[in-house]
């Protein structure tokens, strides 16, 4: 390793650097805009080129180039990286501090370079900023991260490099004499080498991030209603299956709730469609502001909805279906008033099917339109209807636990 260029190792790390970034612009480009920071991350290597060519240039240019602003931009550049990473997870970029600790580093680098000169003074100053930021962002990754493979990658990359780093600044306390950037001395030639390995697994571990991330959006997308976020028909009905599966396994209770909005029709033609999506929207986010989070909430068509309850019987669920009703039926400022009619079922032991549980809700349904609307329906396992009676805003009917188990 002794007799490897070190210029050239230098350069061509900047060179596979610029062309990752080049990739990492054509993913930014055909990659949702859901999916932020990549641009950061696609500009931080253009950054570190330009800097490796300062670095390169050693002993060819002036030192106030080659050195502090080389140095500026290999700061800069990590910033971005940590920019990006916070924009990945929907944080705000922490702009002052990373711009702040890169500019206070100019004057000390100046004195150091052009005032009284000391490679290895620079190296003492430089690294441990530079392994701090490798750390800060291995633990921003760490938190914020889901546990996957791709994280944990990125997190050991991270850490690995910030290992050399360290152990690179522990060498400068050596008596190594003559010690320069370009000193093709064995521990120069492994730090640098190893920093070269350990940006390219950095770009690996990032890109398996939006890899990742990716995918997770797709699945979503293919499950979850691009309007209200509620699960798609045939997502619930698979969860139903799951559920009324394991109740049968277990001896426990489900419910259903089919909640339909009442002329919702007449909302869209009074008020146009985009005056029913906000209707739409805002319906959702009453609803779930109710329900636990083993409850499950799907789309089933244009406004009407169904609710999966697991541990519930058929009297909580009754309950929490005329909670929704009052809930839906409180006027939303900017919004036309609505209300909602919600047929109830649960299931029972010789129950197979969930298209049963679902026929029985959907006549529940049934009944409370047929009733006038607003109003809560049941349908029990008997196959006899039964009309649970509207409750009123002074008197409404006792509430169940909604957080806990309601078995």
């Amino acid at each position: 390793m002794i007799g490897l260029d070190l210029r050239s190792i230098i350069l061509m790390t900047g060179v596979m650097g610029l062309l990752l970034s080049v990739v990492l612009y054509f993913v930014r480009l055909s990659y949702p805009k859901s999916i932020q920071g990549i641009g950061y991350w696609a500009l931080a290597p253009i950054v570190f080129f330009v800097a490796v060519l300062l670095f390169a240039g050693r002993g060819r240019i002036p030192d106030l180039v080659s050195v502090v602003g080389a140095n500026l931009l290999l700061f800069s550049g990590i910033s971005l990286l940590h920019f990006g990473t916070q924009r990945f997870f929907g944080l705000a970029p922490s702009y002052r501090l990373w711009i702040g600790i890169c500019l206070a580093t100019v004057p000390v680098l100046a004195w150091f370079t052009l005032v009284q000169p000391s490679f290895v003074a620079r190296v003492l100053i430089i690294l441990p900023i530079w392994c701090g930021m490798m750390l800060a962002m291995a633990l921003l990754v760490w938190r914020h991260g889901p546990e996957i493979f791709s994280t944990r990658f990125t997190v050991v990359v991270l850490l690995l490099h910030a290992s050399v780093i360290f152990l690179r600044f522990m060498s400068a306390w050596l008596p190594l004499p003559g010690e320069h950037l370009l000193d093709p001395s064995g521990v120069q030639t492994l730090y640098i080498v190893t920093n070269a390995l350990m940006i390219f697994a950095l770009a690996m571990g990032l890109f398996l991030m939006v890899s990742d991330r990716l995918r997770e959006e797709a699945e979503h997308s293919a499950s979850h209603d691009s309007l209200t976020n509620a699960l798609t028909r045939r997502a619930l009905i698979h969860a139903c299956e799951l559920e009324l599966a394991r109740c049968r396994r277990h001896g426990r209770n489900m419910a259903l709730l089919m909640l339909d909005i009442d002329h919702f029709k007449v909302v869209n033609d009074i008020h146009g469609h985009q005056t029913g999506d906000r209707v739409l929207t805002d319906f959702i986010t009453r609803i779930t502001s109710l329900l636990r989070s083993a409850d499950l909430l799907g789309r089933f068509g244009g406004e009407e909805f169904v609710v999966l309850l697991p541990e519930t019987t058929l009297e909580q669920a009754c309950m929490v279906a005329e909670r929704i009703r009052l809930t839906v039926a409180m006027p939303a400022e900017g919004l036309p008033p609505i209300t909602v009619s919600a047929g109830v079922t649960a299931n029972c032991p010789e129950d197979v099917q969930v298209d049963v549980l679902l026929g029985r809700a959907d006549r529940a349904l049934y009944k409370a339109k047929a009733e006038g609307r607003n109003c809560v329906a049941v349908v029990g396992s008997s196959g006899l209807s039964t009309f649970h009676q509207k409750a009123d805003a002074a008197h409404p009917l006792p509430l169940v636990g909604v957080e806990p188990e309601r078995q």
